[in-house]
């Protein structure tokens, strides 16, 4: 045992009647009124004293037990030297008790000191004192050695099981609040995730879509000051307010995402794909809400990308269900322009953006071309 082992003191939850069982408490409440009776019969009990000597001792008894009481407050506070000075106190009124004849009370508070020292104080002040209320009990009662002996040593035993039970309740105690921490901690994480995640796609939504409507107006707006054609400003005018259209699509499918309201991943593909073909592999399972939002922007991003720079190609996807990830292929026959024309599509979310939101995913997602067309494949972890 280490020399801090000896020093330290039992936990405040051990010493404490937190995460009691109601039938240890009641049982805990049942031992100290026997406690107590035992006390106040060992002195009602007595005829051979004159009744100021009993009105004494009753008075004796109560200060007993508020002694008892206080040695629980100072030791429940690990103050020391009021624990200990409180159970000299209560050695004293026993040795008082013994000298008067009240041998029975005497006993009670003996075997009570020697127990509470052992379960309430450390180590190396416990040992003295309980070594001292079991060194009095057994030299001044009047059984015989055999019984004073296995009195003594189960006292001594009890008192030390009293006290591992309240260190190992204690330590349930103190995991207990380690895991309530853990799960509050927890909570707030994935609160602060979600929070991250609606922001994510409001940026997605909203940014993009009405940065790409003030391009165009801007640009309908210096048509207009040049005097330009009619019908340069009205395509700018149509393109903006297409962009509008899409943009409030887009805000309510992410606030439908947001509610748990999303359609399954395969039905949204197949609208998304339209004519083309739509393969799946692998066992189906309901996707987190990030990967599956991840997976609904690629492909429309990737089938924007397809109507815009290779109308009319044909076009195949592919999505597999791994065993902890989802992979989404995208392939087109057509000629496509180059890579760096991707990044800005009609739609404003960009290949290069759904790369960094697969990143962040701890995914991956590649893009270019393949064989005669082009090849968009997403990888997040589902």
């Amino acid at each position: 045992m280490t020399p801090s082992a000896w020093a330290s003191w039992p936990s405040r939850e051990a010493l404490s009647r937190s995460g009691l069982t109601k039938p240890r408490r009641d049982l805990v409440r049942a031992a100290r009124l026997v406690g107590l009776g035992a006390l106040i019969w060992g002195v009602l009990t007595r005829d051979d004293v004159s009744g100021w000597i009993v009105a004494g001792a009753v008075v004796g008894v109560v200060g007993c037990a508020f002694a008892a009481w206080a040695f629980h407050r100072t030791s429940l506070e690990h103050r020391l030297w009021p624990s200990v000075g409180l159970l000299a106190v209560l050695m004293g009124a026993a040795l008082a008790a013994q000298q008067t004849g009240f041998s029975v009370t005497a006993t009670v508070l003996w075997c009570g000191c020697a127990v509470t020292a052992l379960e309430r104080l450390p180590l190396a002040a416990a040992l003295p004192c309980t070594a001292t209320a079991l060194c009095a009990y057994a030299l001044l009662n009047s059984d015989a050695l055999l019984t004073t002996a296995i009195t003594t040593a189960g006292l001594a035993l009890g008192g030390y099981v009293l006290r591992l039970d309240g260190e190992a309740r204690g330590a349930a105690e103190r995991l207990l609040e380690q895991e309530r921490a853990a799960l509050a901690a927890k909570a707030e994480s994935a609160a602060l995730g979600e929070r991250s995640r609606i922001a994510r796609e409001i940026h997605d939504v909203l940014a993009h879509s009405l940065s790409a409507q003030l391009v165009h107006l801007e640009a309908a707006r210096l048509l207009i000051e040049r005097d330009a054609g009619r019908e340069q400003v009205l395509e700018r005018v149509v393109a903006a307010r297409g962009m509008a259209r899409e943009g409030l699509a887009e805000t309510r499918q992410a606030l439908s995402a947001l509610r748990g309201e999303m359609t399954p991943v395969e039905d949204f593909l197949q609208e998304v794909v339209g004519g083309a073909r739509l393969a799946v592999a692998g066992e189906h399972r309901p996707l987190p809400a990030e990967a599956s939002q991840a997976v609904r922007r690629v492909a429309q991003e990737a089938m924007t990308n397809v109507r815009k720079h290779a109308p009319g190609a044909e076009v195949r996807a592919r999505l597999e269900y791994l065993a902890d990830e989802i992979v989404l292929e995208i392939r087109d026959s057509g000629a496509r322009t180059s890579v760096d024309e991707l990044a800005v599509s009609g739609s404003g979310y960009g290949l290069i953006g759904m790369q960094e939101r697969a990143e962040l995913l701890g995914g991956t997602l590649e893009a270019g071309p393949d064989e005669e067309g082009f090849l968009v494949r997403l990888t997040v972890p589902a």
